[in-house]
């Protein structure tokens, strides 16, 4: 049992920033290994009438895992897979597993778990629940949600809570809202209870898998290409993954293949579960209407290849993090946008947030993403508090926009601390009560991940 409180102030530093370049840093941190230690330490936080704010490999781009006041709690000890059932398909977890780890277990038995952030070689079961993350392959899977059977989590006053899911297809009980307490709790950022194991929902890995980087003249011939693999029959994509000019020079430098396609305006990574080669002759002539050069599409097939593959994507973040760290001491950080918009408004959307990012006399955002689902992500690199107020005034400028669209402030990486100020740009003051109200409930005293999402 491990619920000694660390307090040693250059031990404390190390615990004092998440990916998103806040930092604070905690009044102390307490590194439970078991769900009795989580219990006794959450008792041990009331009582000291402490805040408490869950962390895992601490890889959110928000804030959410930065302790602004009180103690942080570490779930780094609690890695363990408790099981994997094969005739389930299920696994049971506790909450500072990697994703990447799960996988590798779950393939063992066949199986895999369908949420993929990018980052999965750092990202956390628990934080993958806490900000419901998704990742390439949510085009065809969805995203955390909805592979989330039950959840055990310990209440603000140091109570057990367990939800578990329904399998009933019929359901008429009340509102809606009440009917699945599991949901209440997968995108709650710690803020409603700290979770401590999860039973999650695995599927049979596909017999084949064919990755395809399809390199275009230009956006809006790759925006075209994206519209059409979601809407004709002829195709299946599970992943659609947007790459501007400079991103795919990024990826490219990154994969050592500076050789490939170094004129093209735009890539599009897609990945297709079907069975043969017809799925390869369907996406080749699909690119060709849109003007794309078959001899620029590399194929990735087999399992080390599509990891080769991920790469690609990998290097965009691991970027961004080095041209941001220079600037950290000064108070800049790297700043991406999380929105989202209806796909077939993808391109609209991103020319109009060009266009007040050029008003406000940004450089060019180095722009990838989801656009299969359309969400794309813009990074900016600010140099110091100015730069960061300066790309605030654009993002919201730009939300604002989304909203028109039918859009979302934030479709994957949680609320956290630095996008709570925009939620009523989407929310009405009923959702905000309504919200509150819930946070209300399970922590009255308001103690669990201050700052994040209210």
């Amino acid at each position: 049992m491990s619920r000694e409180l660390l307090r040693d102030p250059s031990a404390l530093e190390s615990y004092a920033r998440d990916v998103s370049g806040l930092r604070a840093v905690p009044e102390a941190v307490a590194r439970p290994e078991d769900a009795g230690d989580v219990v006794e330490i959450v008792r041990m936080a009331d009582a000291a009438e402490a805040c408490l704010t869950p962390a895992g490999a601490q890889t959110s781009t928000t804030g959410a895992s930065v302790a602004e006041r009180g103690w942080l709690l570490s779930t780094r000890a609690m890695a363990r897979i408790l099981d994997i059932d094969p005739v389930r398909r299920v696994a049971r977890v506790e909450p500072g597993v990697l994703i990447g780890d799960l996988q590798r277990a779950c393939a063992g038995e066949g199986l895999f778990f369908a949420p993929d952030p990018t980052s999965e070689e750092e990202c956390t079961v628990g934080g993958a629940i806490a900000c419901n993350a998704s990742g390439p392959r949510t085009l065809a899977y969805g995203a955390t949600r909805r592979h989330v059977r039950a959840l055990t989590a310990v209440l603000a006053d140091g109570s057990v809570y367990q939800a578990r899911r329904n399998d009933v297809e019929k359901n008429t009980v009340g509102y809606q809202i009440a009917h699945d307490p599991v949901d209440w709790f997968v995108g709650s950022e710690g803020t409603l209870g700290l979770i401590v194991e999860a039973e999650l929902s695995l599927l049979p890995t596909p017999p084949r898998v064919l990755g395809l980087g399809v390199p275009f003249p230009d956006e809006p011939r790759a925006l075209s290409f994206i519209v059409a693999a979601r809407e004709t029959p002829a195709v299946a994509p599970r992943c659609l993954e947007y790459f501007d000019a400079e991103s795919f020079r990024i990826a490219r430098t990154a994969m050592d293949d500076a050789h490939w396609a170094p004129s093209a305006g735009a890539m599009v990574y897609l990945e297709d579960a079907g069975a043969g080669d017809a799925p390869l002759d369907d996406w080749l002539a699909l690119a060709e209407r849109f003007d794309a050069n078959a001899g620029d599409v590399r194929a990735f097939d087999g399992e080390h290849a599509l990891r080769e593959a991920r790469r690609l994507r990998h290097a965009l973040p691991a970027e961004m993090h080095e041209r941001t760290a220079p600037f950290l001491p000064q108070g800049g950080r790297r700043m991406s946008t999380d929105w989202a918009v209806p796909y077939p408004l993808a391109a609209q959307a991103l020319a109009e947030a060009r266009r007040i990012a050029d008003a406000h006399r940004l450089p060019p955002a180095v722009t990838y993403g989801h656009l299969g689902n359309g969400h794309p992500h813009q990074n900016f690199v600010a140099q110091d508090p100015r730069d960061v107020q300066r790309i605030e005034r654009a993002v919201e400028e730009t939300l604002h926009a989304i909203i028109a669209m039918g859009g979302t402030v934030a479709a994957e990486h949680g609320i956290g601390k630095i996008k709570s100020k925009w939620i009523p740009l989407q929310a009405s003051a009923r959702q905000l009560a309504l919200m509150r109200a819930l946070k209300r409930e399970f922590d009255p005293r308001g103690r669990l991940s201050p700052g994040n999402i209210l």
